[in-house]
C-alpha cells in the first residue's frame, strides 16, 4: 500500500484543517471522518459521484467535527447586504469557514465564468471596503475577489444541498479530546451505514446509489456519455474518488482493519484506473473496471461489519 500525497480536490476538507489550525488532523484524515469514501452515488440517474447515496458535504462536515470533539456555529441569510454584515463582523474574531459556494462563480480561477453547479469552500481572512480576501485550497492563497463577485458565488443558488443562502461557519471550539485513532474508529459504524445505504437521509428524486447504481452507470458509459457528464468524471469526480479510497484504505491498515484495507485500496486502483480511459475516450475499458468496482462496495461493508 502506497499513501497518496498531493494535490486534489479537497476543499472542505482543507478548509476546515486550515480552521483547527495546530490541532487538526490531516485533510485526508478528516476526508476519511466525512464518511465520503464510503459509496457511490448517480445523481438524477446520470451524474456519478465516488460518495455514498445522501451524503452530502455539508453533513459531513457536521460528522467530522463531532467525531473529532469540536463544535462550531452555522449562520446563513437570505439578504446580501445583511450577509456581508454578517460575515464582517464574524471575520472581525478569526477566519470563517465559507461554503458551499458555486466555484463557477470565482472569477479568480481560470476558466470560471458562470456557475456550473459545483461546489466549493474558502476560509475567509478579511472583508475592506472593495475585497474579500481569502484562502481558497484550490491552489490560491490570499486570493481576492470584489465584493459583489464574491456575493454572487456564496449565495449558492445552484448547489442543491445547502441548508441557506450564504451558509458560513464561525466559532470553531473543541468541546473534548478525542484522538485521531478514536476518532477513526468511533467512524466506522457509520461507513457500513453509508456502504449498506441508509433510509434516515433525504436523497433527490432519481437519485441511486450502490451496487446497482454503478452498473447502471456502466451501461451509460457504453452507450456514449454525455460531454458534460464526461468533463465532470475527467476533471473532478474520478481525482476526488480516487483518493479518498486511497486514503480510506491508508486510515484503516492503521487501524489494523487490513482486510477491510486491502478492498479500498483495491477500490481506488480501480477508480484511479478510469481517468485515462475517460479522458483518452476508451469506454469499454472504463465500464468494465465499474463493473469490477460494483461488488466491492457490498464487500467493504462485510468486512467492517
Amino acid at each position: 500500500m502506497h499513501p497518496y500525497i498531493g494535490s486534489g480536490p479537497y476543499c472542505y476538507a482543507n478548509s476546515l484543517a486550515m480552521l483547527l489550525g495546530p490541532d487538526a488532523p490531516s485533510p485526508s484524515v478528516i476526508e476519511v471522518l466525512t464518511g465520503s469514501p464510503f459509496g457511490f452515488a448517480l445523481i438524477a440517474g446520470r451524474l456519478p459521484f465516488f460518495d455514498p447515496y445522501g451524503w452530502d458535504p455539508d453533513r459531513g462536515l457536521d460528522d467530522a467535527l463531532d467525531l473529532l470533539g469540536w463544535t462550531c456555529r452555522r449562520d446563513g441569510e437570505d439578504d446580501a447586504d445583511r450577509a456581508l454584515a454578517m460575515l464582517r463582523e464574524a471575520v472581525e474574531a478569526g477566519p470563517v469557514l465559507a461554503g458551499p459556494m458555486e466555484i463557477g462563480l470565482l472569477r479568480h480561477l481560470p476558466g470560471m465564468t458562470g456557475p456550473i453547479e459545483s461546489d466549493h469552500f474558502v476560509v475567509v481572512l478579511e472583508v475592506d471596503e472593495a475585497l474579500v480576501r481569502f484562502h481558497d485550497p484550490h491552489g490560491c492563497p490570499y486570493a481576492t475577489l470584489p465584493i459583489p463577485d464574491f456575493l454572487a458565488a456564496w449565495r449558492a443558488d445552484t448547489i442543491d444541498y445547502r441548508s441557506a443562502s450564504y451558509p458560513m461557519r464561525t466559532a470553531f471550539r473543541r468541546v473534548r479530546e478525542v484522538t485521531v485513532e478514536a476518532a477513526l474508529r468511533a467512524a466506522l459504524p457509520d461507513a457500513v451505514t453509508w456502504l449498506r445505504g441508509r433510509a434516515d437521509v433525504p436523497v433527490p428524486a432519481g437519485t441511486v446509489g450502490g451496487a446497482a447504481a454503478v452498473h447502471r452507470f456502466a451501461d451509460q458509459v457504453t452507450d456514449g456519455l454525455d460531454p458534460a457528464v464526461r468533463d465532470h468524471l475527467a476533471h473532478f469526480a474520478i481525482r476526488v474518488g480516487a483518493r479518498r479510497l486511497a486514503d480510506a484504505g491508508t486510515a484503516l491498515a492503521g487501524l489494523g482493519h487490513d482486510r477491510a484495507a486491502a478492498v479500498a485500496t483495491r477500490q481506488a486502483r480501480l477508480v484511479g484506473s478510469l481517468q485515462h480511459d475517460i479522458v483518452n475516450g476508451h469506454p469499454a475499458s472504463a465500464a468494465d473496471t465499474l463493473r469490477q468496482l460494483a461488488p466491492t462496495y457490498d464487500e467493504l461493508a462485510t468486512v467492517l461489519g
